[in-house]
């Protein structure tokens, strides 16, 4: 039996390019009607973090592919969004070919982005892990003023959770474990160079 060549699959943002450009796409396998094959399984998964205040401002936000390539384009799909989810109790919303959860919490509503075919629980485990994770390090206080004042530890969590759309962890304490020993190294060095001088 001959094995199927086997296509890879480009990161997000890239197969629109690819498309436009005229490049390769997978053949349908006889018998097959055009567009009914199943996506390839991808690490890619996240499109987009970002958290909001309650007036829809923009506090924190990370894009991991090229569907919004200016902050123009990016601001403008976060206050479509807003507008969509900040009156519904609901969790998953679907909008513009992309799921969405979110999760509101005193004044801040928090969303993972990702494409309209990907896994709603993976992405509910990283909304939750973010929450989580912030939840611990604002000392239950994941609210606008906290996070504010913290948002070189917001950062740093959302990069322990997320890289470039892969998600790299979605347990809570492990995240907070990760960025206490970087925000220890980081105190090392300081102290080192502070010696030196």
């Amino acid at each position: 039996m001959q094995r199927p060549e086997a296509w890879p699959r480009p990161h997000p943002g890239e197969g629109a390019a690819a498309a436009q450009a005229g490049g390769a796409a997978p053949p349908a396998r006889a018998g097959e009607p055009a567009g009914s094959r199943l996506q390839e399984p991808s690490l890619y998964t996240i499109k987009a973090v970002f958290i909001l205040d309650n007036d829809g401002h923009r506090l924190l936000a990370k894009y991991y592919d090229d569907t919004f390539p200016s902050t123009k384009e990016q601001m403008a799909f976060e206050k479509n969004v807003f507008n969509k989810t900040s009156r519904t109790d609901s969790e998953i919303a679907f909008f513009g070919g992309m799921t969405i959860v979110y999760k509101s919490s005193i004044d801040l509503f928090l969303y993972v982005v990702g494409s309209s075919y990907e896994n709603e629980l993976m992405l509910m485990s990283v909304l939750t892990c973010l929450f989580e994770s912030l939840n611990h390090m604002l000392r239950k206080n994941v609210e606008k003023r906290w996070l504010l004042e913290n948002m070189d530890g917001a950062f740093l969590v959302l990069d322990e959770i997320v890289d470039g759309g892969v998600i790299l962890e979605s347990d809570p304490q492990q995240v907070i474990q990760k960025v206490n020993f970087r925000v220890l190294q980081s105190a090392k060095e300081q102290i080192k160079w502070s010696l030196l001088k």
